[in-house]
């Protein structure tokens, strides 16, 4: 590759070598058959130009608080600069769940995504241990995440007081340290690709709850402020410890366990 061409000028401007490149075709004809987000890095050839669309991902979870089922964190990313292509997206919780069905079906059919699944024993082992707290659990889960991904910028909804320490706490388990970090509290309202991770995480925990009332009766919606939830936890959590977070107060209102990390605390 030459660097007396035009495109490739671009590029090397934007700081790209031409060995990272690889070319879809002669720079006068572009080849527009292969999704955007498929391609590493970011460029179109047209009429002996490169675009740069730098990725960015937004990661949120749903379930944090809950005593049964599982914690689900969600990660979706875009090219910079296409947050209208998301659709009517926002804070999960302001939608309803028909909407936010209809939304995730829409974005995981156009866009790069990545879901975890925490179980609730996991939940417990982390907050049973000496060195993990469900935030630095969480900060593990989302590194993973990005370590897929790959992004150029990841917008975190920090769940963590202190966002400073829990941005350098993630920056270190990070493959690629050279992605930027956006992490605030509320990203999740402030970020459309945000609003599209927390639709994500929203409707796969609320399928897995679906899952777990067929399974095993109705234990309303996990947490620990509804009352049938609490009676099903009185009632059946001994028997059903796998879905269960014996590490929560409201288990251990009704059954003694190992003593309890404060969740607050975190």
């Amino acid at each position: 590759m030459c660097l007396e061409n035009p495109a490739l000028k671009i590029i090397a401007g934007a700081g790209f070598e031409p060995r990272d490149l690889r070319v879809m075709g002669p720079v006068s004809t572009p080849d527009c058959s292969t999704p955007l987000y498929k391609i590493t890095p970011y460029y179109i050839y047209k009429a002996n130009y490169v675009f740069i669309f730098m990725k960015v991902l937004g990661i949120d979870e749903a379930g944090r608080g809950p005593v049964i089922g599982p914690m689900i964190i969600a990660g979706a990313m875009i090219e910079e600069g296409k947050e209208e292509m998301l659709g009517e997206v926002k804070d999960s919780k302001f939608l309803y769940h028909s909407k936010r069905i209809k939304l995730s079906k829409h974005l995981k059919e156009n866009f790069e995504y990545k879901i975890i699944k925490v179980e609730p024993k996991e939940i417990d082992d982390a907050l049973n241990s000496d060195d993990l707290n469900l935030n630095w659990l969480e900060a593990h889960k989302q590194a993973q995440i990005i370590n897929k991904l790959n992004p150029d910028t990841a917008i975190i909804d920090c769940p963590s007081i202190n966002t400073y320490k829990y941005e350098e706490y993630l920056k270190n388990l990070l493959d690629n340290k050279n992605i930027k970090l956006i992490v605030e509290h509320k990203a999740d309202a402030n970020y459309p690709i945000c609003s599209a991770a927390s639709i994500i995480a929203k409707v796969e925990r609320e399928d897995e709850m679906k899952k777990i009332r067929e399974k095993y009766g109705n234990c309303g919606p996990g947490y620990p402020s509804n009352q049938t939830t609490q009676e099903f936890v009185k009632k059946y959590g001994k028997k059903y410890k796998e879905i269960m977070r014996t590490t929560w107060s409201t288990y251990k209102r009704y059954h003694k366990e190992n003593n309890q990390k404060d969740l607050g605390a975190y």
